[in-house]
């Protein structure tokens, strides 16, 4: 599986998801512009001693990706999605894409793929959840569909 991470600001919360991508084996796509660098001491202290362990990819754009993974089936990551992640059915070249931290994924990438959009149920007073918990609660779905493949 993939993580994709769309123009991410806050690095502790990239950090988290390498370390969410160490424990799981699924590889990390980071699309600029990004919020931090790559060598940013939060990041690293938010990864720990995981980083060895993850494939980073680092794109320009989106575009890059979506150029890169013609084959593959996206999805993304919304609040404002009608189909619930759990709706899914996942294969194990899926990638998740995430938006950036206050204000998500471009509209205009939704609207390019109302049927790929797929959100976390919550009560509706809530904004949306933290990045890196929704990264979690999402890939931790898609693998126990695949009954955890590479995972003890």
């Amino acid at each position: 599986m993939h993580i994709v991470l769309v123009e991410p600001e806050i690095p502790g919360n990239t950090g988290n998801i390498a370390r969410l991508c160490a424990a799981t084996g699924c590889e990390l796509h980071l699309v600029k512009p990004l919020g931090f660098s790559i060598e940013d001491k939060y990041l690293k202290r938010a990864g720990l001693d995981y980083w060895d362990l993850v494939k980073v990819h680092v794109h320009e754009n989106f575009d890059e990706v979506l150029e890169k993974y013609p084959d593959h089936t996206f999805y993304f990551n919304t609040t404002k999605a009608r189909k619930r992640h759990s709706d899914i059915s996942y294969r194990s070249d899926d990638l998740l894409v995430f938006g950036k931290e206050t204000a998500g994924l471009p509209q205009e990438l939704l609207q390019a793929y109302p049927d790929n959009c797929i959100r976390i149920p919550m009560i509706e007073d809530a904004r949306s959840l933290n990045l890196s918990n929704a990264a979690a609660i999402v890939v931790y779905e898609a693998l126990r569909q695949q009954e955890f493949p590479g995972l003890r």
